[in-house]
C-alpha cells in the first residue's frame, strides 16, 4: 500500500492559518492607521479612535474590523457607516433581549452593559463590565440617576443596593459568590418583575432567593407562609415582603431586629395592635 507523508498537509495548513493570522493582521494595521490616532473625530465630533493594543487584548481580538463593521467594504469609507449588528454572532443573546425590559437598541444598546465596543473582555476577566464585582455599578449608571426614576417610574436601586448585606459582601469583602443584579434578575432576559416568568415576579421569589439560600427556602416552604405560596396564596409573604429587595440588611442586626415588630405587624395588624400593650 502506497503511504501518503502528512508532513506536506501539516505545512500546508500551517502556511494557509499563518495567512488568515497576517490578514486579521493587515486589515486591523490598515484602519489602525487612521483609527490609532487618539483625537480622531467624525463629523459630528465623535470619537472614532481605537487603541490597538487594548483591541487586540479584547475578547475580539482576533476578529477582522470587517468582521463587525461588514458595511466597510474598501478604503476610503463613507463617514457614515451602518451599525454594528452584534446579533450576527450573538443571536441567543438578542432574541432574549428582544423579549426584555431593555427590548429598546435605541436607549440599551449592547454597549451600556458591556463598554466600549473595541474594549470588550470575557465575564471572566476583572476588566469587564459584567465581571460580578463590575455589575452593580455597570447596571448602577442607569439605575441610579434620577433621570431613569422619573423617566420610567422606577426607584433609584444602586444605593440601596451599595449599602445592603449583598452590596457590602460584593464591594467590601471581593465575594464574587455574593449576590449581584443578574443573580436575580437574569442579564439579557430580563422580565419586568409583573411577568410571571421573571425570577423576581412574587410567585417566583422563594425559588430565586433558594439559590444562594437554599436550606433557608427550605424551611421558608415548610412553614406556614411557605405552604400558603405554594397554594397560590397571593398576599402571603415572601422573601422581600420581610427583607426588601434591594436594601436587605444583616437579620441578626439590630437596625433589622428593631424593625421586626413592624414588619411582621403590616399583616398582623390584630395582633400587632395588641402586642404594644404587652410586657414586650
Amino acid at each position: 500500500m502506497k503511504t501518503v507523508s502528512s508532513i506536506p498537509l501539516i505545512v500546508a495548513a500551517s502556511l494557509f492559518c499563518l495567512g488568515a493570522v497576517q490578514s486579521v493582521a493587515q486589515a486591523s494595521s490598515e484602519c489602525i492607521a487612521c483609527h490609532g490616532d487618539a483625537s480622531a473625530q467624525d463629523a459630528a465630533g465623535h470619537s472614532i479612535s481605537v487603541d490597538a493594543a487594548k483591541f487586540h487584548d479584547s475578547i475580539h481580538g482576533s476578529l477582522e474590523c470587517s468582521s463587525c463593521h461588514s458595511s466597510i467594504k474598501g478604503y476610503p469609507h463613507p463617514d457614515k457607516v451602518e451599525p454594528v449588528k452584534c446579533d450576527t454572532c450573538h443571536a441567543e443573546e438578542a432574541t432574549g433581549l428582544a423579549g426584555s425590559v431593555h427590548s429598546s437598541a435605541a436607549e440599551h444598546p449592547c454597549t451600556s452593559c458591556h463598554g466600549n465596543a473595541h474594549t470588550i473582555y470575557p465575564k471572566s476577566d476583572a476588566r469587564s463590565a459584567v465581571y460580578p464585582l463590575n455589575v452593580p455599578k455597570t447596571c448602577g449608571a442607569c439605575h441610579g440617576t434620577e433621570g431613569m426614576a422619573k423617566k420610567h417610574g422606577l426607584a433609584s436601586v444602586y444605593p440601596l443596593y451599595m449599602d445592603s448585606i449583598h452590596g457590602f459582601a460584593l464591594s467590601k469583602e471581593g465575594l464574587l459568590v455574593a449576590a449581584n443584579c443578574n443573580s436575580c434578575h437574569g442579564s439579557h432576559h430580563i422580565l419586568s418583575r409583573k411577568d410571571p416568568a421573571s425570577p423576581t415576579n412574587r410567585a417566583n421569589v422563594p425559588e430565586t432567593c433558594g439559590k444562594c439560600h437554599a436550606g433557608i427556602e427550605t424551611d421558608y416552604m415548610g412553614g406556614v407562609h411557605g405552604k400558603a405560596v405554594a397554594a397560590g396564596n397571593k398576599d402571603a409573604p415572601v422573601c422581600s415582603d420581610c427583607h426588601t429587595a434591594h436594601a436587605i440588611e444583616q437579620p441578626t442586626a439590630a437596625a433589622f431586629r428593631m424593625q421586626s415588630t413592624p414588619i411582621c405587624g403590616s399583616c398582623h395588624k390584630e395582633k400587632f395592635s395588641t402586642y404594644r400593650d404587652t410586657f414586650h
